[in-house]
């Protein structure tokens, strides 16, 4: 599929509700570049840098499997308060490349740094030397294949002078764009609130189709904030925050080699220094930050590979939140009930089923089921007039509601996915070719 702005005009997009995406506009102290360095056979952009002139502060939580990308080694390795750059590419997920991938992110960063020491020299007042251990890099795509390092450090140039300071709706759009792989439409979110009485902007966005299971974050996430806040409140922030919006959400049960979500703030909108994380006014920022997350994490979910529906699944009162989270996953990551949601069959023994082998402590007698408005089991029986014929209508929808009842507690869950189509199946056949 090749990328461009009609994308965003697409019939199937028109329509869709999670297709709806923000405008978002300038935020003091991000730059952005996008540009191809021809990764793909048919050009589009695959490189896209985003670059803080005065540094930004910054956290990341990242994958959990125990086969990692060498982007994701380099950035762990990382100590710097401040970071002048974000690289991302497309197409090569520089995981499983040993060494020689290791030494190309090396490579890379070195290369960024003394262009970007030149872009100093050259538009600022007071230039700083941009260092190699002030940059972060993520890579997304293909597992096991050799990175195109010649390919990527020779785009450098150009893409440092394609730097834009002043962002739109179009820039943001586009280095969005320039993100994804199997996706089928950017992901974009934002909203603003207070700190004290000084206003902040939050901006997002995301990546992410398939191989979406979390373990950590998942997919590719990046959010920006012109807040002024220290690495280590912006880590305990995003760790708070992570847990019930990427770390909700699955595609297909698998979890990627080169999950990460970052948050970097430019410190330009002058707020109060903020010392404690649990200050009374970082609450409004805290729930700005998750409604950014759990709006980007959403539309990972809805743009599933092949998805013809988003499905929010609740489980509530449980014994325990592990208890919920896992009756929620078991659902979510069910083929059978994935395909009959994919089918508009209101199967719901295959959800009771996935309910059944979650682990999660259960007692059918005090066990409810509703899809959508509409009950189904109640206390462990089925409802005296349930009426199948609504079910289906209802299944027809393209969100649908999962609400399961434990009734044995008082802890919640939601997790968030889509349907199995056959369009899943022909996507990862031809993923390579």
């Amino acid at each position: 599929m090749v990328f461009n702005i009609n994308n965003f005009f697409d019939d199937r997009n028109k329509k869709s509700k999670i297709a709806d995406f923000q405008d978002l506009d300038h935020i003091d102290g991000v730059s952005i570049s996008t540009v191809s360095a021809n990764l793909y056979e048919q050009k589009r952009d695959d490189l896209v840098l985003f670059y803080f002139r005065n540094g930004a502060s910054h956290a990341s939580v990242y994958t959990q499997s125990k086969i990692i990308s060498e982007n994701i080694k380099w950035n762990k390795k990382i100590k710097s308060k401040k970071l002048s750059a974000l690289l991302i590419n497309t197409r090569n997920a520089n995981t499983l490349t040993g060494l020689n991938g290791f030494i190309a992110i090396k490579e890379l960063a070195k290369e960024l740094s003394n262009t970007l020491t030149e872009k100093q020299k050259l538009d600022e007042e007071f230039p700083k030397e941009i260092k190699s251990n002030e940059i972060l890099f993520a890579c997304t795509g293909t597992i096991g294949e050799k990175f195109p390092l010649d390919k990527i450090k020779n785009t450098i140039p150009k893409l440092i002078d394609n730097i834009k300071y002043t962002q739109s709706k179009l820039i943001w759009m586009k280095a969005a764009m320039g993100i994804i792989t199997t996706d089928t439409k950017p992901k974009l979110a934002m909203t603003e609130c207070k700190i004290g009485s000084t206003k902040i902007k939050i901006y997002g966005i995301a990546k992410g189709s398939g191989m979406i299971y979390p373990n950590m974050a998942t997919t590719l996430g990046f959010v920006f904030t012109d807040a002024n806040l220290s690495c280590s409140i912006l880590q305990k922030i995003l760790n708070e925050s992570i847990k019930t919006t990427f770390n909700a959400i699955s595609c297909d049960g698998d979890t990627s080699t080169n999950d990460m979500v970052s948050i970097f703030s430019t410190n330009e909108a002058n707020n109060t220094i903020i010392k404690d994380f649990k200050d009374l006014r970082l609450k409004n920022f805290r729930q700005a930050l998750k409604d950014v997350l759990l709006n980007l994490a959403k539309r990972v979910a809805g743009d599933g590979e092949g998805a013809s529906k988003f499905i929010s699944i609740k489980c509530k009162n449980a014994k325990t939140e592990e208890d919920a989270k896992n009756v929620c996953f078991s659902i979510a990551n069910s083929p059978l009930v994935k395909t009959a949601i994919a089918g508009e069959d209101p199967n719901w023994g295959r959800i009771a089923m996935a309910i059944g082998k979650s682990n999660a402590k259960i007692d059918v007698k005090k066990l409810s089921i509703d899809l959508g408005p509409f009950k189904i089991l109640v206390n462990g029986n089925l409802l005296k007039d349930y009426n199948e014929k609504l079910l289906e209508d209802y299944m027809q929808n393209e969100l649908i509601d999962i609400i399961v009842d434990i009734g044995l507690g008082k802890k919640d869950f939601t997790a968030y996915t889509m349907d199995l189509t056959k369009k899943y199946i022909e996507i990862n056949a031809d993923y390579r070719s």
